[in-house]
């Protein structure tokens, strides 16, 4: 899937993003969280890992839509999983 982060265009690929993350210990969430092989990650921590770019170069939405979109369930930190909200 094609998206744009930070200005970049990346293509990414659910089961490329599933590799990336397989060896990574999952920080602790403190926002909103993705759910990774059955691992919650902070979705800032899967966006710096699969983008090699600063946490700070992205936002939270940008990652959220990209992961969402890949099929991903996000979710806040403590509670259930996020209804993807359409795209405008």
């Amino acid at each position: 899937m094609r998206c744009v982060i930070a200005r970049f265009p990346f293509d990414l690929v659910k089961s490329e993003v599933e590799q990336s993350m397989s060896g990574i210990t999952p920080e602790p969430v403190t926002g909103l969280a993705v759910t990774i092989g059955g691992r919650a990650y902070p979705v800032m921590q899967v966006g710096e890992v699969i983008t090699r770019q600063n946490r700070r170069d992205f936002t939270t939405g940008e990652m959220r839509r990209a992961l969402t979109r890949l099929g991903f369930t996000c979710h806040d930190a403590g509670a259930g999983p996020v209804t993807p909200t359409p795209e405008a």
